[in-house]
């Protein structure tokens, strides 16, 4: 499979049927304009964004209780004001489509077959819950947050939370104590939901006691809702003080006429996000009610193609943005379907049968699950009918065209794949899917609507069909309103801001050619610079991932004194294999073959795992860092590690320096 192979062309029914089509024939009909195809379309959406926004306001049609009185009040970036005047709430436009009844949800865990929840049932547990807090003194600008798996309970509790304009932020119970700790005391919560503990891979994990020093740790705590999801017909509260989930229920429903949601300003804050925490403590990343609604409608609807009752799934815990997004997804009517479990187990093929039982038309996934799946040699098409499937979205990091083109070979010859990119910090994708563009191997199809992406060279130019660094040049409205606790705004600007004043600097390295296709070839700080040619490390895990004998790899350059460069690549090796010289020369052959000989390392180390942060990430900002000298206490935060451990490789061979000297 070679980068840019034709994988997929969409059928003249595929393009009429696709909502992007929809918006653009009602803009020629409703605005006057026409556009010849979609680059036209992106490029009137961040050259026009006061016609743009306004439109997509229209056109879904937002509900406000006051007028805005116009679309953009000050155009700068950070500090742009969106929409000043309007009043609204993000929770009662996730349940106005309460009336049009059916499922609203499905769910499922290791314990739990797959369930449907209607929607009637949630707008009555979200109206009452939401009543209990206002009973409790819960008032808006209060944080609420929470420590919660992926069920409907945590969906419930955020609604809830935001529908009387208090401030949402949650952990998945896998994160350690300490790892909730740094992120939740942040905020100086008043509320806390919390669970007893969870199931995952076949096992159980009481978290009681966790839990009991979490809330004493939380010194602005006024309550504790307490709900026991391992062992629900317990009675027990883990501190006197607690409130029983169940408890909170047993008032008659508060039905939709008996409620009134919060109504608050365009940019009043929705719920806070959290950085992966690798540098130090998670960037507490606060976002709007308003920009995460628009967003989030504009990005269902155009670039994941969602459709009212169509069933959506993605791989996800409450601690990764993409949740945020797939409860968001019932705004255009979709069906999210919540899973909590090893996506493993009891067998490779778990979620597949999950998506043949549920009838998933949009199935997400990463790069790094489709890996897994070839290696274990899994073809779902072979015991699983998938005649609903539609639409396969990956995200995570960046896909291969080796991963792309799986899906054609072991899922359905007929699929969108749709590769996409974009970051917590603004809870969308800058760049990702259009159903009515082909599929090519290993490329993102277009930047989305309304994001003014470019690469920029060092020099702040933006570049074409050249690796430079991906910005934003436009403001957007689900970029964040602060960071909590930043006086003067002073790390929110140097994170996004430092390098190019006035413009986004995300920090990925990135390429776009001029029909719009883009690549994001990993963190630009991870940038491998030799000989003055930067390359990507999505390039060499592309290449790496044609040897078998290589489960996994980290890659980092460290510049020396005098213009030198040291760049060793780390392999964890598959189970028995050790690395020899043989296998040295495989690696070093694979990269010169598939690349240059500027990919090839200086040197190749065996390590007993690959640190990766608690969402997924490979960690090769702070291994740089700390091959540089930097403390580790400093370079990375180890309770944002899914395995703090695979550090210590990595910290000695720092203090022996046995191969470079800085």
């Amino acid at each position: 499979m070679q980068p840019g192979d034709l994988l997929w062309t969409p059928g003249p029914d595929r393009i009429r049927r696709a909502n992007v089509t929809a918006f653009a024939d009602w803009l020629a009909r409703e605005r006057g304009r026409r556009f010849a195809d979609y680059t036209a379309l992106w490029r009137w959406s961040v050259e026009d964004l006061e016609g743009f926004w306004q439109a997509l306001w229209d056109y879904f049609p937002i509900d406000s209780s006051a007028p805005y009185t116009r679309v953009l009040g000050r155009r700068s970036m950070p500090g742009a004001e969106w929409f000043p005047g309007a009043r609204l709430n993000y929770a009662q436009h996730v349940l106005r489509r309460e009336p049009s009844g059916g499922d609203v949800l499905l769910h499922v865990s290791e314990s739990q077959p797959l369930t449907a929840l209607k929607w009637e049932a949630l707008g009555n547990r979200v109206r009452t819950l939401a009543t209990e807090l206002r009973a409790l003194g819960v008032e808006p600008g209060d944080r609420v947050v929470a420590w919660m798996p992926n069920i409907p309970e945590t969906m419930i509790a955020m609604l809830a939370t935001t529908a009387i304009g208090a401030i949402w932020a949650c952990c998945s119970p896998d994160f350690g104590e300490r790892g909730t700790l740094d992120r939740l005391e942040q905020l100086s919560p008043k509320l806390l939901f919390g669970i007893d503990g969870y199931r995952y891979g076949g096992k159980a994990f009481d978290r009681r006691s966790e839990l009991r020093r979490i809330a004493a740790s939380l010194t602005s705590l006024e309550h504790l809702i307490y709900l026991p999801y391992l062992n629900p017909d317990d009675t027990t509260l883990p501190v006197p003080s607690a409130r029983h989930w169940r408890t909170l229920f047993d008032r008659p429903a508060v039905g939709a006429g008996q409620f009134e949601y919060t109504q608050v300003p365009f940019d009043h804050p929705l719920w806070t996000l959290f950085s992966s925490g690798t540098t130090g403590l998670p960037k507490p990343i606060v976002q709007g009610h308003g920009g995460i609604l628009l967003e989030t409608l504009k990005n269902a609807t155009f670039h994941f193609d969602l459709h009212p009752r169509e069933r959506v799934f993605y791989f996800t815990t409450t601690g990764w943005m993409l949740w945020n997004f797939l409860v968001s997804t019932p705004l255009t009517g979709a069906v999210p379907v919540l899973y909590d479990g090893h996506p493993a187990h009891p067998t490779p093929d778990v979620l597949w049968k999950m998506a043949q039982e549920a009838g998933v038309v949009t199935f997400g996934a990463s790069p790094t699950y489709v890996d897994q799946l070839s290696r274990l040699r899994v073809v779902p098409r072979e015991r699983f009918g998938l005649e609903a499937l539609r639409t396969v979205n990956l995200a995570g990091s960046p896909a291969s065209p080796e991963c792309m083109a799986w899906f054609y070979l072991n899922v359905k010859e007929d699929l969108w794949v749709a590769n996409g990119s974009g970051g917590t910090d603004c809870c969308t994708g800058f760049v990702g899917g259009v159903p009515t563009l082909p599929v090519r191997a290993g490329e993102i199809q277009a930047p989305s609507l309304g994001v003014s992406v470019k690469a920029y060279n060092a020099r702040g130019e933006s570049v074409v069909d050249e690796v430079g660094e991906l910005v934003i040049t436009e403001p957007m409205p689900s970029m964040p309103l602060r960071f909590w606790n930043d006086p003067g705004d002073r790390r929110y600007l140097e994170t996004y801001f430092q390098e190019f004043p006035g413009v986004w600097r995300h920090g990925d390295f990135f390429k776009i050619n001029p029909e719009g296709n883009c690549w994001v070839l990993g963190r630009s700080d991870a940038t491998l610079n030799r000989y003055g040619v930067r390359i990507g490390t999505a390039e060499v895990y592309r290449s790496l991932g044609m040897i078998p004998e290589v489960q996994d790899a980290l890659i980092v350059n460290l510049d020396l004194p005098g213009g030198g460069f040291f760049m060793p690549l780390f392999v964890k090796l598959a189970a028995g294999v050790e690395l020899d010289p043989e296998l040295e020369a495989k690696i070093g052959d694979t990269l010169r073959r598939e690349y240059t000989p500027r990919h090839v390392p200086d040197k190749i180390y065996q390590v007993p795992g690959i640190p990766y942060t608690l969402t997924g990430k490979k960690m090769e900002v702070p291994v740089r860092r700390i091959l540089m000298g930097v403390p580790p206490e400093k370079a990375a935060n180890r309770s944002g590690l899914s395995d703090p451990t695979a550090l210590d490789f990595f910290i000695d061979y720092a203090r022996r320096q046995q191969d470079y000297r800085l």
